[in-house]
């Protein structure tokens, strides 16, 4: 096994750790919290350069780093919800989108054809580590003005880019799902 798959397995350890001490109760637990998710999204780039690097481009890293971003999302989205911080009905897009965009790449690869991340890819990823990051603070329910608090403008943030990079996703590459 790569260096690189090794560290994105480390990614995926790292995950039931974040859950714990995000959910249970203890002092600074919402700092460990986000300590073990920040450390977790840093291993993304870190398996991703070695991969690179030091040539460990596998099948294997090519399957598994892509489900291991999606466990350590896909869990922190969960905790929102369960804390009342996010609403199902954001999460359910969010999630929705991560797996249309992978059944996209899975019909492109069926076809012979690569589908490369794109930049608002990038970009999602990017505001939705940071304001899962800020949602895992003790601050989330401070109210910005009115009624708006800073949960309300990570969830605007991550379902905008998710949305924006979604819908892009399909109509860049459209010509992977047409029946031709």
């Amino acid at each position: 096994m790569t260096t690189a798959s090794k560290i994105t397995l480390m990614r995926i350890a790292l995950v039931p750790f974040f859950i714990a001490a995000a959910l249970i109760e203890f002092p600074w637990h919402e700092y460990v919290a986000l300590a073990l998710f920040i450390i977790a999204s840093a291993t993304d780039s870190l398996d991703g350069y070695v991969a690179r690097k030091y040539d460990q481009i596998t099948d294997f890293g090519k399957f598994i780093d892509p489900i291991a971003d999606k466990l350590l999302v896909t869990a922190a989205l969960l905790i929102f919800v369960e804390r009342g911080q996010m609403a199902s009905w954001a999460c359910f897009i969010i999630i929705a989108r991560e797996f249309m965009v992978s059944g996209l790449r899975l019909v492109a690869v069926e076809k012979g054809a690569v589908i490369a991340a794109a930049l608002s890819g990038k970009i999602k990823t990017a505001a939705s580590v940071f304001c899962i990051s800020v949602m895992l603070l003790p601050l989330h329910d401070e109210v910005l003005f009115a009624t708006v608090t800073v949960d309300m403008v990570c969830t605007a943030v991550i379902l905008l880019t998710t949305v924006y990079s979604g819908v892009e996703y399909f109509v860049v590459n459209r010509a992977a799902i047409d029946n031709k």
